[in-house]
C-alpha cells in the first residue's frame, strides 16, 4: 500500500481556506489491517451505450437543481424524476463529490439518468416517450485502503492537495474532529493529520473516496485520534483511545469553514450604531447563502424577524440549552415553530438581514438562559463504551491506532 505522505510549504497563518501548496516526497508504508471481504460482483444489466454518459461530480455548494440546468435540463423534468423514483431521499442529500450520469438521445433529449442509491445498487432512470420507468442494477464494489499525512504550513486545503486528498475527505476529516476542534479559529501552522480511508472502485474503476478508518490530527500540540468502529447495533461512529464516541450534544461551530469577524466579549463598539454595546455571540463571516447548521439536536422554538437580528431561527435542547442563529438571508426550507431538528441540518443560510455591515451569522449560546461564549464553553462529553462493546473496540482498534502511530512517525521522518 502506497502512503502519500506530502505537505505544503509556505509562509503564512494556518488556516482552513484553499491556497497554492508545494508537495513533499512520497514514502511507503506497509498496512497490516484486515478488511471485510470485498461482494462478490452480481451480473449487471446490459448497458450497450455506456460511452454515451455525460458524468457529472458534485462540487461543494453545488445543487441537483444546478447540474440539471447545467445539463441544460428543465427543473420540471427533475421534479417529475424526484416524483417518480422510489430513492428519492438519495437525490435530496446530495454530497460534493457524489456522481451523477445523464443518457442522450440523438436529438439531444434525455433518454436515461442515472445515480447511486446507497452502496448496493444503482438507479437508471429511462424517459420513453414521456413517461418515466425505474431500473435498478446490483453493483459490485471493491474497497481498497488508501493513507494520507501532512502538515499545514498555510492552508488546510493546500495541505490535503499535495498529499493526494479530495475536498470531500477534507469535508470528512473536519466533520469527524469538528466536535473538538475549530476548524475556523484554532488551526495554526505546524498542525499535522494522518489518516488511513477506503477508496470505493467498481470493476477497477475508482468510484470516490470511501469512509475514514482512523485518523489522527495534531492541533496546537495536541494530539486527537479517531477509530470507526461499528456498534453491536449496526451503527458506525468515531470513538477515542478509550472508547468514548467523539460525538457530542453540540457543535463547535455551526458554518463550516468561516472566519470568525467577532467574539464574544462584555463591550464593543457596535459596527451600525456605533456606540459600546454588549456581544453576547460569536459573528462567522461568511458568503451570503452559505449553510448554517443546528449546533445539536433540539426543536424550533421562533423562525422569524427579531429587530436588529433579521431573520432568526431559535433551537432548544433539552430545556437547559438554546441556540440562536442570526442575520439570515433565508430560512431552509420547511422549517417550522415546534419542528424537531437534527444535529448538523441545515436551518437556514447566511445573509446581512437586520442591523449588519456585511454577510455573517451572528450565534448565540445560552444555559438556562445565561449567555455563554460558545468558543470556550466545554461541551459535555459522551459516556464511553462499556463491557463487551468495549473489548471489541479495543481488539478492533488497537491494530488501527499502531498503523496511525507508523503513519505519524513516517511522516515525521519525511518533514525532516
Amino acid at each position: 500500500m502506497v502512503a502519500f505522505l506530502s505537505f505544503v510549504v509556505a509562509p503564512g497563518w494556518a488556516s482552513v481556506t484553499r491556497e497554492g501548496a508545494g508537495s513533499r516526497a512520497v514514502a511507503m508504508v506497509p498496512l497490516q489491517i484486515a478488511l471485510p471481504a470485498a461482494p462478490v460482483a452480481r451480473a449487471r444489466a446490459p448497458d450497450a451505450v455506456a460511452a454515451d454518459w455525460s458524468r457529472r461530480r458534485v462540487e461543494r455548494g453545488q445543487t441537483l437543481g444546478g447540474l440539471f440546468a447545467a445539463e441544460g435540463l428543465p427543473a420540471a423534468l427533475l421534479h417529475r424524476i424526484l416524483e417518480a423514483t422510489r430513492y428519492r431521499d438519495a437525490l435530496t442529500r446530495i454530497r460534493p463529490g457524489q456522481e451523477f450520469a445523464f443518457q442522450r438521445r440523438a436529438d439531444g433529449s434525455l433518454a436515461a439518468f442515472r445515480f447511486d442509491a446507497g452502496e448496493d445498487r444503482r438507479v437508471v432512470v429511462h424517459v420513453d416517450a414521456g413517461a418515466l420507468r425505474e431500473q435498478i442494477e446490483e453493483r459490485g464494489l471493491q474497497r481498497r485502503l488508501a493513507v494520507a499525512s501532512g502538515r499545514i504550513e498555510h492552508s488546510l486545503f493546500g495541505a490535503a492537495d499535495a498529499a493526494g486528498l479530495s475536498d470531500a475527505m477534507v469535508m470528512q476529516l473536519a466533520n469527524v474532529f469538528g466536535y473538538d476542534i475549530d476548524f475556523a479559529q484554532d488551526l495554526r501552522r505546524g498542525d499535522e493529520f494522518s489518516l488511513i480511508y477506503e477508496e470505493v472502485f467498481e470493476e477497477g474503476e475508482r468510484l470516490r473516496d470511501g469512509a475514514i478508518l482512523g485518523a489522527e490530527f495534531v492541533n496546537g500540540g495536541r494530539r486527537h485520534v479517531a477509530v470507526r468502529f461499528t456498534l453491536a447495533d449496526g451503527r458506525h461512529d468515531y470513538f477515542d483511545l478509550d472508547g468514548r464516541s467523539l460525538r457530542k450534544a453540540f457543535l463547535r461551530t455551526p458554518v463550516e469553514f468561516s472566519r470568525i469577524s467577532s467574539r464574544f466579549s462584555a463591550g464593543r463598539m457596535h459596527p451600525v450604531l456605533g456606540r459600546m454595546r454588549a456581544h453576547r455571540g460569536v459573528d462567522y463571516a461568511a458568503p451570503t447563502g452559505t449553510p448554517v447548521r443546528a449546533a445539536g439536536d433540539g426543536k424550533v422554538a421562533f423562525r422569524g424577524w427579531q429587530g436588529g437580528y433579521g431573520n432568526v431561527v431559535i433551537l432548544e435542547h433539552g430545556g437547559r440549552y438554546t441556540t440562536l442563529y442570526a442575520h439570515l438571508s433565508r430560512f431552509a426550507g420547511g422549517i417550522r415553530v415546534g419542528d424537531r431538528i437534527r444535529q448538523g441540518q441545515t436551518i437556514g443560510h447566511v445573509g446581512m438581514t437586520g442591523l449588519a455591515t456585511g454577510p455573517h451569522l451572528h450565534y448565540e449560546f445560552r444555559v438556562n438562559g445565561a449567555h455563554r461564549d460558545p468558543l470556550s464553553l466545554e461541551l459535555p462529553k459522551s459516556d464511553p463504551l462499556a463491557g463487551a462493546e468495549l473489548q471489541r473496540f479495543r481488539v478492533a482498534g488497537a491494530s488501527m491506532v499502531a498503523q496511525l502511530d507508523l503513519l505519524s512517525e513516517r511522516g515525521t521522518v519525511a518533514a525532516r
